[in-house]
């Protein structure tokens, strides 16, 4: 029987988080989150879990958080582009401040592994250099930008990690998460591929509103939460790993083009749904600029990782529950 282990997360509300906390519990773990407002999560605490109540930029709300705790999963962020625009101030603090007071909570608690969730946005602007992108290799992010907060939060955010790991000896690892989606994807998700999944399942054209040019990285749900518990566990102390299945890399304009072809279920009984274009102002929209970002996940299996749900599948999960 496996033993049981003290798990803290945060961002547990999110999606990815949510879904590590369901993992963990029905391996018989322990586990403990940290919530603004415990009314959002009271399903949680029926569930058995412990809830901590602090807004996690809260420094001294932060000091009662104090385990014991074996392994620490830091998830929350802020992932919304329109709150970026309006609300830079705020989103990069959630990132940066919040980070450094988890890795507080880590550094007197005497973890045995943390695992802070980033994103490939980190990467910023990349030219197609003719190979997938490693960890090593970063592109440009335009500082004199408000949705420049989160790629360049998310930065600073993992420089904090490093000199924690550096200075302190505190043992984190970075997961750079590529777009994750499938079973139990909020229904409400206003991001391109559930736009896509709801034209789909309604029969209705996609609408691009950009030219479709950037690459997309994208990993099914299942397979990042086991590439984020495989980091944790295995991972280096103060390195990154791309957390991406390469089969599913391609641009925003092929992925519409995918789902047009062969995911239309029309419930109106219509045939194929058609790809359209209306272009609008990234600066007003808040959509990242385009890249020709493509990840490498080379890192994480040599680890042993071995994503198995491909993109037509991730897709075919989200409409059975729509």
């Amino acid at each position: 029987m496996k033993k049981k282990e003290n798990y803290l997360i945060t961002g547990a509300t999110g999606y990815v988080g949510k879904q590590i906390c369901n993992r963990l519990l029905s391996d018989g773990h322990m586990v403990s989150v940290i919530a603004r407002d415990k009314k959002r999560i009271s399903d949680m605490e029926d569930s058995g879990i412990k809830v901590y109540e602090s807004d996690i930029t809260d420094t001294y709300g932060m000091e009662n958080v104090n385990g014991p705790f074996d392994y620490i999963i830091h998830c929350a962020a802020v992932t919304r582009s329109d709150i970026m625009i309006s609300s830079p101030v705020q989103v990069a603090d959630g990132i940066v401040i919040g980070t450094k007071n988890v890795l507080e909570v880590a550094k007197r608690s005497g973890v045995k592994s943390v695992v802070y969730i980033s994103s490939m946005e980190v990467y910023g602007k990349v030219k197609n250099i003719g190979k997938l992108i490693t960890e090593d290799i970063l592109g440009d992010v335009d500082i004199l930008s408000a949705r420049s907060c989160y790629p360049l939060g998310k930065r600073m955010a993992e420089q904090y990690c490093y000199g924690y790991y550096s200075q302190y000896g505190v043992p984190v690892k970075i997961a750079r998460l590529s777009q994750t989606f499938g079973k139990g994807t909020d229904k409400n998700d206003t991001r391109v591929f559930m736009q896509f999944a709801k034209a789909a399942k309604y029969g209705k054209d996609i609408v691009l509103k950009t030219s479709g040019m950037s690459y997309g990285n994208y990993c099914g749900i299942e397979d990042t939460v086991e590439g984020i518990l495989l980091i944790l566990r295995a991972g280096e102390n103060g390195q990154a790993y791309n957390v991406v299945n390469e089969a599913n890399t391609m641009r925003i304009r092929d992925m519409a083009e995918l789902v047009a072809g062969n995911l239309s279920c029309s419930e109106n009984g219509q045939g194929r749904i058609n790809v359209i274009y209306d272009i609008e102002d990234n600066s007003k929209t808040g959509y990242a600029p385009d890249t020709e970002l493509r990840l490498s996940s080379e890192k994480l299996r040599g680890l042993g990782w071995k994503p198995g749900k491909k993109l037509i599948q991730m897709y075919r999960d989200i409409l059975e529950e729509l």
